[in-house]
Order: structure tokens, then sequence, then C-alpha cells
């Protein structure tokens, strides 16, 4: 009897060890584990796994950092664990969804080596994400150091593919200003690869096949086997401010993955690789999205469930829609007169703004400057102002430039932008992830909020948590954005493969600046050459909304209030830019995606195709109620777009067709 008692004894001190080392999300569903190998030897190394439903997505996966005060990937033993609920309700404005209620269970594990508390990795699980991150302890004589190296790892399991962007080589591309997150994704490709030899952008997308499968029983007893869907994976950053790096994913072998830091080429070679840190520090959180079907993907928010806002607003910023000259008139049309039309433009759309490019302070000059924000104001319409960031870390020429780089000079010129009443600034052609330009994008940020300016970042890295971090941070480009579309017919001929990509990875963690929606026919001022859009115009109002950024500048042109479709130049002013709740509704990043936004009470629903046959799907609309009156603009098979009124059925479904390069919007009136 006592050997039995012992033995029972025994076996709940194991269960209770081994649940002390794992944190499960508070549905249940989503599991990590954390496990010592070798503890206290010199070999002792930390390792997670993630798993989904009871199916491991990741494997045991590599902890810990390389530093120069102490390398600590080995010799590792768990000192104490402890856990704790956490539980947040936040509202962000320019965010995906404006009200968010944050839930998740943590687990902070302490790490001793030789005796002595080093390190903490903390663990956040919630329902969809997991998060993790170090937090670094100074020994007793130390108070800094230099992270070099993380040993964080990603192991899928085999049978994986991949939806990644490769990251470029620094100093290539367009006067040497690579890498910019500017690359063609690859898709449904099998893991092992390591991109163009530098690894991939933040966000990566991963497809893992389920292991096990689920067991129905019916009425009579007899059990049916269900497939399951396979598991979604995103993994991404977030928190990283100018304390840090911007990291990258590099490819180890077959499904091993790793962070990487950035390349030693960035910013034309100055400055480490490395980031400084000083001591006790915490780094970013490296964030890992699950799910069964893509639904969580798209609707995840741990980009901003795991940040803080750094500073208070100088004001309430404004947000909205705008045009813009250069997509479609390029530098030429940064002069007076035709900066002039486009606010009368703006203001005929009842947009916010209007963006004023490249080469104004030479081609139009600060007082003409002046004179055009007095006469956008008299008009209700705000004006943006471009400049370079740099610097001496590329070869970008287009003026303003040496202003953005300077604090001195950079306080300057934004004292009198608020002088004469500027709405923000979109800063290009930064010169990577190294810290000093991470430094530099937070102190952008920090300058333009003491003189009340929204701050959209071009030619740059992700955003990771800006939204919520910085309050007048409006949105970044990091992505093969609009201007290709100008560029080459091949971005023409590939827009609606492009698009139906973004919503699954890029924009799900952050406000992308595309500048898109266009309704010329050509990308020119004469629409009538050039390259030569091959999407519809239904099409073009499907991506207004599928687009997640609180600041738009579309690439509509003044002749559209003439010689495009009445009904789509009343969506475009009309269609929101802040939204209060996403829904994922179907799709395949590459081929097509129908997802839902909503503004106040009204939802938009739009879909877009890229594949060669036409899309037809049966779609469940709960939120709508049934009977109630919709707008539907559609395309027919020659991509001429219409609108009708309809409504839904009693099950609350709508059928839909949407023909190769068009789209469908479905508005609740």
């Amino acid at each position: 009897m006592i050997r039995k008692l012992f033995l029972c004894l025994a076996l709940l001190s194991s269960m209770a060890a081994n649940a002390s080392n794992e944190v499960v999300s508070p549905d249940g569903r989503l599991r990590v584990e954390l496990d010592v190998k070798d503890a206290g030897a010199a070999s002792g190394s930390l390792f997670y796994r993630v798993i989904y439903d009871g199916d491991v997505v990741l494997e045991d996966s590599p902890l810990g950092l390389l530093t120069n005060i102490g390398d600590f990937r080995n010799g590792l033993s768990l000192k104490e664990v402890r856990t704790e609920q956490i539980k947040e309700n936040y509202s962000v404005r320019n965010i995906k969804q404006k009200d968010v209620s944050y839930e998740a269970n943590e687990l902070v594990a302490e790490l001793n080596q030789g005796g002595r508390h080093v390190m903490d990795v903390e663990f956040r699980v919630s329902n969809r994400d997991v998060a993790f991150r170090y937090r670094l302890f100074p020994p007793r004589s130390a108070r800094v150091c230099v992270v070099q190296e993380e040993a964080s790892g990603f192991s899928f399991v085999d049978g994986t593919t991949t939806f990644l962007c490769p990251q470029s080589k620094p100093m290539g591309g367009f006067a040497r200003t690579s890498p910019s997150y500017e690359t063609s994704y690859s898709l449904d490709e099998a893991v092992g690869k390591n991109g163009w030899g530098e690894g991939y952008s933040f966000p990566c997308l991963f497809k893992v096949e389920a292991a096990n499968q689920k067991q129905e029983t019916k009425a009579k007893g007899k059990a049916k086997k269900v497939v399951k869907q396979p598991y979604w994976v995103l993994l991404s950053e977030t928190g990283t401010d100018g304390d840090y790096v911007g990291c990258r994913l590099l490819n180890v072998d077959g499904g091993n993955y790793r962070i990487g830091f950035p390349q030693a080429g960035e910013q034309n070679g100055m400055g480490s690789t490395g980031a400084a840190l000083h001591l006790p520090s915490a780094t970013p959180w490296r964030t890992i999205t699950v799910g069964e079907g893509l639904a969580n993907i798209v609707e995840t928010t741990a980009a901003w469930d795991l940040v803080s806002q750094k500073y208070e607003p100088s004001q309430e910023y404004v947000y909205g829609k705008g045009s813009w000259s250069w997509i479609i008139g390029m530098d030429s049309s940064c002069n007076f007169d035709e900066q002039k039309r486009y606010i009368d433009f703006s203001a005929a759309m009842g947009f916010q703004t209007v963006l004023i490019d490249a080469l104004w302070d030479v081609q139009i000059g600060y007082e003409k400057i002046a004179e055009l924000a007095r006469y956008g104001r008299e008009r209700g319409v705000g004006l943006f102002l471009w400049y370079n960031s740099n610097g001496a870390w590329n070869d970008a020429p287009q003026s303003p430039i040496g202003k953005m780089n300077n604090s001195r000079i950079r306080r300057q010129e934004m004292k009198w932008m608020q002088s004469v009443g500027i709405r923000g600034i979109k800063v290009d052609f930064f010169g990577g992830d190294k810290q000093g330009m991470m430094q530099l994008y937070e102190d952008i940020l920090s300058d333009a909020n003491d003189f009340g300016l929204l701050v959209i970042f071009h030619g740059c890295t992700l955003p990771r948590g800006w939204e919520r971090m910085y309050p007048n941070y409006a949105a970044s480009e990091a992505v093969l954005a609009s201007e290709n579309l100008h560029f080459g017919q091949g971005a023409c001929d590939a827009e609606a493969h492009n698009a139906c990509i973004h919503p699954f990875v890029r924009n799900t963690v952050g406000s992308m600046d595309f500048g898109g929606s266009a309704l010329n026919k050509y990308y020119n001022a004469d629409n009538a050459h050039g390259t030569q859009r091959k999407t519809s115009d239904v099409f073009a109002l499907a991506t207004a909304v599928l687009f997640q950024s609180a600041v738009q500048h579309f690439a509509l042109a003044p002749n559209n209030l003439t010689d495009a479709p009445a009904w789509a130049i009343d969506f475009m002013k009309e269609v929101p830019t802040t939204w209060d709740e996403v829904r994922f509704i179907d799709g395949y990043p590459g081929r097509y995606v129908i997802l839902a936004r909503r503004s106040g009470s009204k939802w938009y629903v739009v879909g877009i195709n890229a594949e060669a046959e036409p899309l037809t799907k049966t779609i469940s609309l709960p939120m709508i109620g049934a009977g109630k009156s919709l707008r539907m603009y559609s395309d027919n098979a020659e991509l001429q777009g219409s609108v009708k009124t309809i409504s839904q059925n009693k099950k609350q479904q709508i059928s839909i067709v949407i023909p190769q390069n068009g789209g469908v919007v479905i508005v609740n009136d």
C-alpha cells in the first residue's frame, strides 16, 4: 500500500513538473511546451514546441542568445517557472480592428547558467498566437551588452510548404537602396530554400499538413474520419524600436529556420549588425500565429497585443483618403499648377489630403508650398510632403534630401511645416534594419509628433506594432507597391496575383501604404499611353477595402471625374479608411481572397480573383441579416462592371461569380 502511494505521488509529481513547463491558450487548443535538454550540463540547451489541436506544428525549436558578455545558448538550466493570466482591452483607431480584447496565458522561465540567473524567456499564448521574447539581466560587472545572434528557431514538420518574400542583398536595386522589403513572393514552395541567399523578410507564411485526423461519430455510433484542413502558421516580430535591430528569417536546413540579424552591408556598411542593450533589458517579441484555415492569420492582432504606447499624441490625428499625382504623372507632375488641380480634385471627392511627392522643393519651392497649403486648407484638404531619408546610406538623388537624417535640421523643417499647416510627411529610401536605422525611424516619429505631423514610411522596413507604439504613425510601404504598375507591364499583368497575397501576409501585421485603386486604363496622364491596367474597375474598388491603411493616397486622377463610371467614383467617395472589425471569408494566397470589413454598422464584403477560371462561390454573411438590402458591384466576363441592389436569402447566403482580374463588392445600406 505504501509502495502504491509512493508511485502515485511520484506520478503526480512528474505530471505537475511537466505541466509547469507548458502554457496553454485560454480555449485549450494551442499549447507551447518548454524543455531544457541536458539541463545543468555544458551542453544544456532550451527548446520549445508548438501544438495545435493535438498536432505538432513546430517541432523542437531552439532558444537562446549569443552576446558579448556571455553565450546564453548552452549550459542552461531552469531555475523557476511561473505562469499568470493576461487580460487587456485596448483601442487603436488605425489598425484592422479598432477595439481589441486580448486574453492570453503567460509563462516566464527563469534560466540559470553557472549558478547565476542570466535570462528569462517569456511566452504568451492566446487562442491564435504564440509570442516569446528574452529578458537579459546584468552580471556583477556589466550594465550593457551587445546581442550578436539569436538562436531563436522555428522547426517545421515534414510536408510544410512556404509563402515567402526573399530579402534582397544590400546596396542593390535602384540607387543602391535595397533591402527595402520589395521583392516578389514565392508561393507553395517546399521548405529548405533560403530565398536569394539572404533569407526572407517578415512576415512569413507556412502551410502545415495536419498529421492527426478528427473522428466524427454519426447518430448510429459509427465513426467517420474527417480530413482536417491544413494548419497555417505566420511568423513575424513586434515591438522593435531603436533599442534593437529589425530581423529576418534564415533557413538553416530542411524545415529549420532561425532569426537572422541585418546584413553587414546594409546602411552602406555603417554600424554593427548586433543590438546594443542596457541591462536589464527585453528583446522584441517573436510572434507565431496558428490556425486551422486562414481566418486566424488574416484576423490576428498579435502585432499590437504585445506592445504599448511610447508617448502621448500631441493632438488628435486625422486619417483618411487622399490623391497623389506622381503615380500617374511622375516627377514632372510635382509642379504648382498640377498640385493645385489635385487639391481641387481631392475636394471634389471629399478626400482629406493630397500627397506632393519628390522634388517639390525645387519644382515648387517652400513659399509656393505654403500657398498650396493655404489653398488646400480653404477647401478642407491638407498636404503630405515627401522627403528623402538620406544620410549616407544609398545614392537616391531625389530631394528634399539631407533633412530627415539630422535632428537639428529635421526639427527646423518640421517647425516650418507646422507653421504653414502641413498634415504629414512621407519619408523614403531608408538604409536597412540595423539599430541605427531603427533609431532613425523612432526619432523621426517622435520629432514629428512634437509638431503634430503624421508619418508614412516608404522604401522602408516592416512596421512592428508601430500603430500602437507611435500615435502619429500612419503606414509603411514594405511591399512591391503601386509604382511598379507604372514602371512595368509585367506588374500590371500580375496585379491580381500579387493583390491576392497581401491580405494573407504583408497586410496581416501592419498598415500597408500601397497607393493603388487606379481607375485610369493606362498609367499615364493622358490615359492613353504607358502600362495598361488589366484589372477591372470593381477590382479597384475591392482593393480599397482589401488593403488596410488608415491613410490612403489612391491612384485616382482628376480625369476620372468624367471618364470613370459614376458608380465607381461614388464608391471611392464613400469608402472608409479606418475599420472596426475584419472577418476572413475565403481565399488562398495568390489565387483569390474574399473578406469583410466593418465601419460602424456598415459592412464592406469584397473579393478578387487571380485564377484563370471564374470564381463561383456561395458565401454566408451572418453578420448581415437576411432580407437586408445590399448594393452589389460585380463584373461580367468582359470585366465590365455594374452595380445593382440585391438581398440575402433566408440562409443569409449570396452567390457570387468573379472573373479573372475582376472583383466583387457588397455593401449593406
